[in-house]
């Protein structure tokens, strides 16, 4: 059904942003764009969430020589993901307590996962960033595996560089959101019945 999947999207897109906002205030270390947005945050006078939009925007226009067509799921992961991501930052606290830092950031790990089953099982077009590297690898030949390391690797540093938070949190992403996914993916079919998480030929990614 297409409500059924508009709201798998945007709930999804909503979910994501404010599991962004969790990670942020967890203060842990963030996921390697994030890392990225907020170095660039530190140094421009505008908004976290307002960062994450922009670069998905030049994202979106690095589109055009590879050939890429965006979907209602692409224009708005920039729109809604921002918005959520601003609003959760302004509701949540800074937590102090070490405890309550290392739930949250687990917590923020698994909702981030939830909210990318659902988006990309919406199945109306991927983010920018997941669209960078799958039309990268279209163009170029090279391996997924190779491709996304290497944009990874390259905003975290450049993230890390410009003063973005990079922790045990930035690891515990990397290496958990895969297996979450994949974990979550049966779930969420068993529990929207019609809703194909992971639709044919679609592969799974993990960024906004």
């Amino acid at each position: 059904m297409l409500f059924r999947r508009l709201v798998a999207l945007y709930f999804g897109l909503w979910l994501y942003g404010f599991s962004m906002a969790v990670m942020v205030r967890a203060g842990l270390g963030l996921d390697p764009w994030d890392v990225f947005h907020q170095g660039v945050a530190r140094h421009v006078p505008i908004s976290f969430g307002t960062v994450t939009a922009l670069t998905g925007v030049v994202v979106l226009l690095l589109w055009i020589p590879l050939r890429q067509r965006p979907g209602l799921g692409t224009v708005s992961n920039v729109v809604v993901i921002a918005v959520s991501v601003d609003a959760g930052l302004w509701l949540l606290p800074q937590w102090e307590v070490l405890v309550g830092r290392v739930g949250a950031m687990g917590a923020a790990v698994v909702l981030n996962a939830l909210a990318t089953v659902l988006y990309i099982g919406a199945g109306m077009g991927p983010g920018p960033r997941d669209g960078l590297m799958t039309g990268l690898v279209g163009r170029t030949g090279l391996s997924v595996r190779l491709v996304r390391t290497t944009i990874e690797v390259t905003v975290l540093v450049v993230g890390w560089v410009l003063g973005g938070s990079v922790g045990v949190g930035t690891v515990v992403y990397a290496f958990g959101i895969g297996p979450l996914i994949q974990v979550l993916i049966p779930v969420v079919d068993r529990y929207l019945p019609g809703f194909r998480a992971k639709p044919e030929g679609e592969p799974v990614a993990v960024t906004a």
